[in-house]
């Protein structure tokens, strides 16, 4: 039997505000455990939440972006649970009244198709605590620095059909919500993380199958290696005669398999209700519409314009919007290079190539996009050949020099002077009869034997378009 895996995805932002969802307290990671508490994000008795206006701008920001529409009133709920880093025995999220809802985004399936995916809403809400394990005594600690950190969580319609549609769909969101700059996207700090429900079902059916949530994807590679586990794991369930349990699934990437944690809540198991102490939110009309002309171009449209303006392939636009800063960074050097192409394929070649070595992203680039705009106008100017800018930007990452320093210290300067190369060709020939012959008798790929050798001859200097008209020319001699 052939099955259709069905997969949605819930995923939760943490917002750049500087203070939490509803008291003053810092939201700066890595600080020492309960140090950025107060008596209202640790729930004590009396205390009132009053909200950050900047939380629900950004959620707005989020929701314009993704097509959503705007609920001009929407409401906080209390969502019951018990677990030792939420103090308060509750957590503050929205529910019946979400800020927005039914947007949606497109990703590239990777055959030159978009595929429209359904947000279903967005809805505001606080973090909870985060248990620390001792990994040397079977002793758990709680810090409560990110009670009350505000989210947005963003729930997918069940549109998903694979791993790598998930993972596509992840990085847009990801993608946009850094665009927006209301969050840094950190999946390893927790900052954007994901839960994912999945099933499964015989091709054709119409009805889902029982899902399963997985937790702790906190990579894109995780997200897409647990989903496959997940797919394979309901399969032998089925085909054994066996009936997938609906569930919540810890994903191991170590042991690379998920185990489960408990059975899957439903609404009604959370009580939720109308939390007392906070007002409904009203959106006001002009206000909104001043966040919406606020908006920056987001990836889509950035995408677009890279195509149409300079030439670029969909596959190059795409891997530099990507990434805000390194679409940034593009730009930048595009005031100083004169060929998009040619600054597209150095950028997303051996710049990325050094910095994923590197671990750094672009914004700790050694190379600045001034200076990169400079070698490859070196190029495009016949002062060097590419060859020899290669050697020039090794030595751009070592010290951060401009290029035209490097070349002038150096003495890189390509030679383009054509009585200077004719004298070298004429010795190369003399000194290759053999060669010589082979190439009037009709193999032309001797050619790259006689540049090889002028560049020798020339320490890579030489001006290899130059070169091959003179070797061309004298050959037919």
């Amino acid at each position: 039997m052939e099955f259709e895996p069905v997969i949605g995805l819930e995923v939760h932002a943490q917002l750049k505000t500087q203070t939490k969802i509803f008291c003053g307290c810092s939201t700066a990671f890595g600080a020492p455990p309960n140090t950025h508490v107060c008596p209202v994000c640790l729930g004590m008795p009396g205390v009132l939440p009053v909200l950050n206006r900047e939380v629900l701008a950004f959620s707005l920001r989020m929701a314009l972006a993704t097509g959503c529409r705007v609920n001009m009133e929407s409401r906080f709920a209390r969502k019951n649970y018990f677990y030792p880093d939420l103090p308060k025995g509750y957590q503050i999220s929205q529910f019946e009244l979400p800020v927005a809802e039914r947007g949606e985004i497109h990703i590239d399936t990777g055959d030159s198709t978009l595929r429209r995916i359904g947000i279903t809403r967005i809805h505001m809400e606080e973090d909870a605590g985060k248990l620390v394990h001792d990994p040397d005594r079977p002793v758990s600690r709680v810090d409560l620095n990110r009670t009350g950190v505000p989210l947005i969580e963003i729930v997918s319609e069940p549109d998903l059909r694979s791993p790598e549609e998930a993972g596509a769909y992840l990085r847009k969101l990801r993608s946009i919500v850094r665009y927006l700059d209301i969050c840094d996207g950190n999946l390893e700090e927790g900052s954007f993380r994901c839960d994912a429900n999945i099933s499964i079902r015989p091709v054709g059916a119409s009805a889902f199958g029982t899902r399963a949530e997985l937790k702790n994807l906190n990579s894109f590679r995780n997200v897409e290696k647990a989903i496959a586990y997940e797919i394979e794991r309901q399969k032998e369930v089925l085909l054994e005669g066996g009936a997938v349990v609906q569930e919540t699934r810890l994903w191991d990437p170590a042991m690379g398999r998920s185990i489960s944690m408990r059975g899957k809540e439903e609404a009604h198991d959370y009580r939720y209700f109308p939390d007392p102490d906070l007002l409904p939110v009203v959106v006001d009309e002009n206000w909104l519409a001043a966040i919406r002309d606020a908006l920056p171009e987001l990836p889509d449209a950035r995408q677009e314009r890279f195509c149409d303006a300079y030439g670029l392939t969909a596959y190059d636009a795409e891997r530099l919007t990507a990434d805000r800063d390194l679409g940034d960074y593009f730009e930048a050097c595009l005031a100083h290079a004169p060929q998009a192409k040619l600054a597209a394929n150095w950028i997303l070649g051996g710049l990325m190539a050094w910095l994923n070595a590197e671990n750094r992203p672009i914004a700790q680039s050694p190379v600045s996009p001034e200076h990169l705009g400079q070698l490859l106008g070196l190029i495009d100017g016949g002062q060097i050949s590419g060859k020899i800018a290669k050697t020039v930007f090794e030595e751009m990452i070592k010290t951060g020099q401009d290029p035209k320093a490097i070349v002038e210290a150096k003495g890189l300067v390509q030679v383009s002077d054509a009585s200077e190369l004719e004298a070298v060709v004429t010795k190369v020939l003399a000194a290759s009869p053999d060669e010589v012959a082979a190439y009037r008798q009709g193999k032309k790929k001797v050619m790259g034997f006689f540049v090889g050798q002028v560049m020798r001859e020339t320490r890579g200097q030489a001006n290899p378009k130059l070169v091959n008209e003179i070797l061309q020319r004298m050959l037919a001699e």
